[in-house]
């Protein structure tokens, strides 16, 4: 009988909340205003939580993307050092290569390793040595373009001293350096030596010489120090001194002894 009276009782009662109805009662009222806020609460809480995870995992892609794109732009500014590397050295490269298709004589390549204080690269060090076959008073030249078609040694200077692996070079704008030289329009000759300014200045041995501004020298090979006819570079200015009885030039050199940074030996 209970089950009996409850069955009809949910009945009825689903009956009478399932027909459609125009008002709600006071208390589904009540209930209604106080559930309707606490839900709008939790309701923003939850987004907010949600947006917060969001956010957060937004944040770390953000991060491993920044990374990833601080390396490819230290990447690229690598790429592009070596580029402008390379720009940078493009006509010593192009003199390098043929200079090696047109020497006669046995190349030994070296790179500077270290200089002596100073704008001038007139005492440095290169990283050949006795096992590559360099030795001690060794010519020392680079490739000069002299025309538009000839590239030839031009001269930078001697071995000094010499080790297994390394090897000292003094440059002729050292203050202590002396080459006898030779013009090759008239085949005048004289001496010319470094200053503590990075020139090269010297004299002739006939002071009734024939030479102008731009006639070239080169090494006449005289005393043995260097080896004969390489590049030295062209008169800048001659001037005469009566009183003294000498002809003293000043030079301007093949070679830019600021910006040395590859070498070439001439080997025996």
């Amino acid at each position: 009988m209970m089950v009996t009276l409850v069955a009809i009782i949910l009945i009825i009662l689903i009956g009478v909340t399932s027909t459609e109805r125009m008002a709600i009662t006071k208390f589904e009222r009540i209930l209604g205003n106080v559930l309707t806020p606490v839900g709008k609460l939790f309701t923003n809480i939850s987004e907010n939580i949600s947006s917060f995870f969001s956010n957060v995992k937004n944040i770390a892609k953000l991060k491993e993307e920044n990374e990833m794109l601080k390396k490819k732009v230290s990447l690229l500014e690598e790429e592009n050092r070596n580029y402008l590397n390379i720009i940078g050295k493009t006509d010593y490269l192009r003199n390098e290569l043929r200079l090696l298709e047109s020497t006669k004589y046995n190349l030994i390549e070296a790179q500077v390793t270290g200089k002596e204080p100073g704008n001038w690269f007139d005492r440095f060090t290169i990283d050949k040595g006795l096992k590559d076959g360099v030795e001690k008073g060794n010519t020392v030249v680079q490739g000069v373009q002299i025309d538009q078609n000839t590239v030839i040694e031009g001269i930078v200077g001697r071995v000094v001293d010499v080790g297994d692996n390394w090897a000292k070079v003094v440059s002729i704008v050292d203050e202590d350096s002396k080459i006898a030289f030779k013009i090759l329009r008239t085949q005048d000759g004289g001496i010319i030596s470094g200053n503590i300014d990075g020139k090269i200045t010297g004299y002739l041995f006939d002071d009734k010489a024939d030479v102008i501004k731009g006639d070239k020298l080169f090494t006449s090979g005289l005393g043995g120090a260097f080896v004969k006819d390489i590049y030295i570079g062209e008169i800048e200015s001659v001037i005469s001194d009566d009183k003294e009885l000498m002809k003293a030039i000043e030079i301007k050199p093949a070679i830019d002894f600021k910006k040395i940074y590859k070498v070439f030996i001439i080997s025996d």
